[in-house]
């Protein structure tokens, strides 16, 4: 007879075994903390958009061919545009990336005498950031009505002082923003970072309500002093803006800015 071979069946060694189920519980783990942190950032900023719906006419707006942008092949901004009556644009962007997820929004107002606003609240896993900032994108800053505008805005500011300061590298932009919220929280945090959401679009709005219409002239300033910086942040770059600079490109860059981020193109 002749003799048969018989091969053994070769197993994984107990090891690599161990790093695979690693592996799987931690795409798992991700997975799982993504889904939940979507579904908190989507009720925080439909709560956002219902707000700013209590104090103005919001009308969506085409973002066109920036709808949707895609970086290095796993990035995917969701990007949607609106016109605010009698305020200006607001861009609003989300991404899920696994282990964050985020939601930019960014009032860029023409024609009343308002700062700009641009808020970032990241989820990462169980940890939450939250970036609310105002520029100062104003002919004039020195006289009451704005003074009003600023202490209202300081207000809020001090409400949630209990957060942790998250530290930030200076940047050339600094000396723009009076007012600048940088805070960190937890999960446990959530109710409340939507309630600072809202409360800083509800205080901002309730601000711009009260002050007149600009005129022509003034609309005419106040839009080169927002082109003037939208060109800079291109220029001299920012944490954001290097992100899509280095994915777009330069050129591209500008035109989102101008087109559908800040909307400086619709109101010339």
């Amino acid at each position: 007879m002749k003799e048969q071979s018989v091969k053994k069946k070769k197993k994984l060694p107990k090891v690599l075994l161990v790093i695979v189920l690693l592996i799987g519980a931690l795409v798992g783990f991700i997975a799982f903390n993504a889904s939940k942190n979507m579904e908190v950032m989507n009720r925080t900023l439909d709560s956002g958009m219902k707000t700013l719906s209590e104090h103005a006419e919001v009308t969506p707006v085409d973002a066109g061919e920036f709808s949707q942008i895609k970086m290095y092949g796993l990035m995917k901004f969701d990007v949607s545009q609106y016109d605010v009556k009698d305020i200006g644009n607001l861009s609003v962007m989300t991404v899920n990336m696994g282990f964050m997820q985020m939601v930019s929004y960014v009032i860029t107002p023409y024609d009343k005498n308002m700062p700009l606003m641009s808020m970032d609240f990241m989820y990462i896993l169980g940890n939450r950031k939250s970036y609310v900032e105002f520029y100062d994108l104003v002919s004039e800053k020195d006289y009451a009505e704005y003074d009003d505008v600023l202490s209202a805005i300081k207000e809020f500011e001090n409400k949630y002082s209990s957060f942790e300061d998250i530290a930030t590298d200076p940047v050339w932009y600094d000396e723009l923003m009076t007012v600048a919220l940088h805070k960190a929280g937890k999960r446990a945090d959530d109710e409340k970072i939507e309630e600072m959401f809202c409360d800083a679009i509800s205080c901002y709005m309730e601000k711009a309500n009260e002050l007149n219409e600009l005129s022509d002239e003034e609309k005419a300033v106040k839009l080169e002093i927002t082109q003037k910086y939208s060109d800079d942040l291109v220029e001299k770059g920012g944490v954001s803006t290097n992100v899509f600079k280095k994915q777009l490109g330069e050129e591209k860059t500008k035109e989102f800015f101008d087109k559908v981020f800040f909307g400086t193109e619709k109101h010339r």
